[in-house]
């Protein structure tokens, strides 16, 4: 099969970026495979190029490229096919609208894959007769605001299939969303096996990761951890992640690390990559969000041998620890049982490896090669049956364009009229 994926920014660094790169690369091995970047920004891509897989790019923000796009006049006009409820919908433009469907009218492939929600819209109205449309959620669904889920809802009856990463989510997409005749799917996200030693279980170091974000509660991980070093002050915590433009959230943490006094208990460590050779130096992991739509972080810690001690938030911690085999669960927000299931670990050091071992043996079923086995399998499940909603027919296809067309009309109304109001002006 060839098989093409449509990418925001192959050349960033983030989860969706990673996960694609490491489903694309095992894919390569069997397929033709290639990965097309709305932006490219630099002339590398951050975390290399995936082994096997073309990389291609439609708008090129590079200053020092000949081909630069920042200056062409459309850039700076509004997006009109990319939704506003995606939240990257400021980045996007006309000229992004033009150059995307100008790549999904003329792509030749089996296969076409989205990995966003703005970008599976396009891939809904805009990808000629023939390849299989396919839609990858890499959030959920309810964390996207009314207006996206609304527009989701319109457009991906025109998708053959929609994946997710947990099967909560995939529930929520098939009980909450009427998409007849499209398959959804839920495969997890995968992690290829680190290039070092798993972790021995000896060092007294928790350690966490991720952006540093309200939603990851690590001021929740900071309270619990004053909690653990009261008891046992010969262990320590490194954070690892970047925060926000502001710098708010890094601020607010090193604040209350000083107000616990546990300025060498507890290091902000900013961001690294590769990650591993950082998790290998840690003997339990700890996640403290009040929301993962996967838990990346997790399925990394584990694949090196730690075991997880995670609140049980939506959606993903639950479907990847088994709590009390290869890890801990605890409830959300409660820092007295996060401190509780981590002392339970750090005072046991027999328990602490046996979770160890089972962590890296359960990560196992998260290897690139297995999870692109059930991509690869639904692929071809799609593209036998025919895809590009040619199975379902072409006036269920019409129909649904046809609703799409008023909806667009809709929303031009609408946000004509907002601008009058907000400019003063006609629009």
């Amino acid at each position: 099969m060839h098989i093409s994926f449509l990418l925001h920014n192959a050349y960033g660094i983030g989860g969706t970026i990673r996960t694609t790169f490491n489903l694309a690369e095992a894919l390569a091995a069997r397929h033709d495979v290639d990965i097309v970047s709305v932006f490219r920004h630099r002339d590398e891509p951050t975390l290399g190029v995936p082994a096997g897989v073309t990389m291609k790019h439609l708008v090129d923000l590079r200053k020092h490229s000949p081909g630069y796009d920042g200056d062409h006049p459309d850039y700076g006009r509004p997006a009109q096919v990319f939704p506003r409820g995606d939240g990257r919908w400021k980045q996007y433009s006309r000229l992004t609208d033009a150059r995307i469907a100008a790549h999904l009218r003329t792509v030749e492939t089996d296969v076409v894959v989205g990995t966003r929600p703005g970008l599976n819209v396009h891939i809904a109205r805009q990808t000629r007769r023939g390849p299989v449309r396919v839609g990858q959620e890499h959030l959920t669904l309810d964390s996207h605001g009314y207006r996206l889920r609304r527009e989701i809802g319109f457009r991906y009856p025109l998708l053959d299939a929609v994946t997710t990463v947990t099967e909560a989510d995939a529930r929520s997409y098939r009980t909450r969303l009427r998409l007849p005749g499209v398959r959804i799917a839920a495969v997890p996200n995968s992690v290829p096996a680190p290039a070092v030693e798993p972790a021995d279980s000896t060092a007294k170091w928790v350690v966490a990761a991720g952006r540093l974000t309200k939603v990851k509660r690590y001021d929740l991980l900071v309270e619990a951890f004053a909690k653990v070093v009261a008891a046992r002050p010969d262990w320590r915590l490194r954070i690892y992640g970047s925060g926000d433009a502001t710098g708010n959230e890094r601020g607010a943490l090193r604040a209350l690390v000083e107000r616990h006094g546990l300025h060498n208990h507890v290091y902000l460590m900013g961001p690294a990559n590769p990650l591993e050779p950082e998790w290998v130096k840690g003997s339990v992991a700890a996640v403290t969000s009040r929301l993962e739509a996967f838990g990346m972080t997790i399925v990394e810690a584990m694949r090196c041998g730690l075991p997880v001690v995670s609140t049980d938030c939506p959606h993903g911690p639950r479907e990847i620890i088994e709590d009390g085999v290869d890890g801990r669960l605890v409830p959300p927000g409660d820092a007295d049982a996060v401190a509780g299931a981590l002392l339970a670990l750090i005072q046991d050091d027999d328990l602490r490896r046996r979770y160890g071992r089972a962590a890296l043996e359960a990560s196992s079923r998260f290897d690139p090669v297995r999870i692109a086995e059930r991509h690869e399998a639904l692929y071809a499940e799609l593209v036998a049956r025919g895809g590009g909603a040619g199975s379902r027919g072409r006036g269920r296809d019409a129909l649904h364009r046809a609703r799409g067309a008023v909806l667009d009309l809709a929303y031009t109304a609408r946000y004509r009229a907002a601008d009058v109001l907000r400019k003063g002006k006609p629009a």
